[in-house]
């Protein structure tokens, strides 16, 4: 089989919508899915729901007492959000070095680079010692749905001897992220007709005393020296059904960054503690744990061995602010793990994203060069 080309196959992974939601997944999934096939890997497919799906696709190495390399990434993407592009979002374009589209840097370029690095390393598999296991998930953005679902069925992952996650770094090694907690935060009121609310209870009203209290939440932790310090950020609210009522519900979204220190339930703990006063509700809606990575171990050396060599630039350690499907999937495998992708951090979710054509290759060249020295 034709080793496919990355950059080619990031626009054409871009060309499928799989904006989240609602994802729909299956068309790319199984795209991916026929490539590997060909190049001798066995597939199994997943669904969390309806066209919400994930691929596993292995290939045996040649020593069974080995376990393989898992690398990863997700095939779901965010929506375009309200401001126009100067490029269309879904045609995968190039100019000026750059390849613009939704998805460019989050992450189906590293997507590409995880499948034509694997088709690579599949021409030669007698000489893989360690298998490969590619993990290509729906429903990442919305809090890992589809690592999640296949996690949780016996057999459909087994355990891995690292897990290499190809989210957008511009091809340097990360060791780990913080993990997340979003909750839902409910408040109730009375309704009563507008022109007398004081017959009701304002739960507008209510939310808006908690939302204010929440801009000066602390959560008195020590800043972690990789993770840095955790984050709090209420990012929707909706409140009332008409004009001229006063509303009896107001529901808004808190989304919190954590690192190690303190586990998720002390700090949900925490904040019904210091919302007791405004009668708030809250529910957790997402759970992801952060994920570190001792930089000194074996799998860490090997990555940092090939970038120093390859890019000439000495890995040093890193963490990322977003959460990754090593949140779950770190733990289900057993796995260290180190993020490492061609996309740019910083445009993730952006308008008129894009990534830098050049990072492509290189990242298929760095992952090509890891897989030779961790699995051969």
């Amino acid at each position: 089989m034709t080793i496919p080309d990355a950059v080619s196959l990031t626009q054409a992974l871009i060309r499928f919508d799989t904006v989240n939601p609602p994802g729909f997944e299956r068309d790319c999934a199984h795209h991916l899915g026929a490539m590997l096939e060909e190049a001798g890997f066995a597939n199994s497919y997943y669904e969390f729901a309806d066209g919400r799906t994930t691929l596993v696709s292995c290939l045996p190495g040649r020593d069974e007492s080995l376990l393989p390399l898992a690398m990863t990434g997700h095939l779901d993407t965010v929506p375009f959000g309200h401001q126009p592009w100067t490029r269309a979002p879904l045609a995968g374009e190039i100019a000026d070095g750059k390849l613009y589209g939704r998805g460019a840097s989050d992450m189906k370029s590293g997507v590409a680079v995880a499948v034509a690095s694997a088709v690579a390393a599949a021409q030669q598999p007698e000489s893989l010692r360690r298998g490969l296991m590619l993990i290509l998930t729906a429903g990442e953005e919305t809090g890992c749905d589809g690592s999640r679902y296949v996690a949780e069925i016996e057999g459909a992952l087994g355990k891995a001897s690292a897990l290499l996650v190809a989210e957008p770094t511009s091809n340097l090694p990360a060791i780990g992220h913080r993990g997340a907690l979003w909750l839902r935060g409910e408040t109730a009121g009375v309704t009563a007709h507008g022109s007398m609310p004081e017959k009701g209870v304002n739960a507008v009203y209510k939310a808006s005393r908690a939302i204010a209290k929440l801009e000066q939440f602390g959560f008195n932790e020590k800043r972690d020296e990789l993770l840095g310090s955790p984050s709090l950020n209420v990012g929707t609210v909706r409140g009332g059904l008409n004009i001229n009522s006063v509303p009896d519900y107001t529901e808004f979204t808190i989304d919190i960054r954590s690192i190690e220190r303190k586990s998720h339930e002390k700090i949900l703990c925490q904040l019904k503690s210091y919302l007791n006063d405004e009668g708030v509700g809250l529910n957790a809606e997402v759970d992801l744990d952060p994920v570190k990575t001792d930089f000194n171990h074996p799998f860490v050396q090997c990555v940092n061995a090939v970038v120093a060599q390859e890019i000439q630039i000495v890995p040093r350690p890193m963490t990322l602010p977003f959460f990754t499907d090593a949140s779950i999937l770190a733990a289900a495998l057993c796995a260290p793990t180190v993020i490492l992708g061609p996309g740019e951090t910083a445009l993730a979710h952006q308008t008129d994203e894009y990534c830098f054509v050049d990072k492509i290759p290189e990242a298929v060249m760095l992952y090509e060069k890891i897989i030779d020295s961790w699995c051969r």
